[in-house]
């Protein structure tokens, strides 16, 4: 376990999780945000925290000191990841979350070997966004639906405000935010460079397996169905993402490895049902 600062770029919901683990861990934790509000709640929470409307140059070499480790968390704009990228020292080791967005509309097994699928422009930003990280020595976890206390499925079920795509057949990966967490600190800590993975959790299931047991949990009605144009775009997909060559590289086993301790872990959380 490496005791190197951890600087978050862009402290969002999955930052917040990285700090929480790198905090606990004793280690001193340094951030980004734009929004005061915001700046002020991770103050509280011990980071050490840059207010700024934008993050440029200037911002970043004065935050982060050789050597130190660098989250990058932030959604891509078209400009923000060159002009941070290329501000680095030259010893940092740099850690990209990215989106299992870039893999488009393939189906099926998704691993390290996966090509990419450019055809969209979100995509085409995304992939724009990791090179330049790479570039720098970055390695880039690409992450399946991020979901937690607080955000996730099972509060859209818990208000009735989820549809359900189709029949629900379509196979869902997604993955824990302390999990995240723990692989974008292990990733930096066994000093991962210019590679990129799918990071998700050990359970792809079809979509209607884990509404049903949500469903169950909270004492509600399936949610009704929409057709596959209707749904959200991250609902369309149907794909199985393979992150265990990963874990396995990085010793790290899940906290969640499936839906259930995850979404159960978020129930107690959040008070439901």
């Amino acid at each position: 376990m490496s005791d190197a600062p951890l600087v978050i770029l862009g402290c969002g919901f999955t930052g917040l999780a990285a700090a929480r683990l790198a905090l606990a861990r004793g280690r001193a934790v340094h951030a980004t945000s734009r929004d005061p509000a915001r700046a002020e709640q991770l103050r509280a929470q011990g980071l050490s925290v840059v207010c700024a409307p934008s993050l440029t140059a200037d911002v970043v070499r004065a935050l982060v000191p050789p050597r130190a480790h660098v989250l990058v968390t932030f959604p891509p704009d078209g400009s923000t990841d060159a002009l941070a990228a290329d501000a680095l020292p030259d010893d940092a080791r740099c850690v990209y979350v990215s989106t299992t967005g870039v893999y488009g509309d393939r189906r099926g097994h998704i691993d390290a070997r996966t090509p990419t699928d450019a055809s969209t422009d979100k995509a085409r930003a995304r992939l724009d966004a990791e090179a330049h990280w790479r570039r720098r020595g970055a390695a880039v976890l690409r992450a399946a639906g991020i979901y937690g206390p607080s955000r996730g499925l099972h509060l859209r079920i818990a208000r009735g405000t989820f549809r359900m795509t189709e029949d629900g057949a379509q196979v869902v990966s997604r993955i824990h935010v302390d999990d995240l967490a723990a692989l974008c600190i292990a990733a930096l800590d066994h000093g991962l460079r210019d590679e990129a993975h799918p990071v998700a959790d050990n359970a792809p299931v079809p979509q209607r397996e884990v509404i049903a047991w949500l469903a169950e949990q909270l004492r509600v009605p399936m949610p009704p169905s929409v057709s596959r144009d209707e749904a959200a775009e991250s609902l369309r997909h149907d794909r199985s993402v393979d992150c265990r060559e990963l874990q396995h590289r990085l010793r790290l086993a899940l906290t969640f490895p499936t839906y259930r301790e995850g979404f159960a872990h978020c129930l107690a959380a959040d008070g439901l049902p």
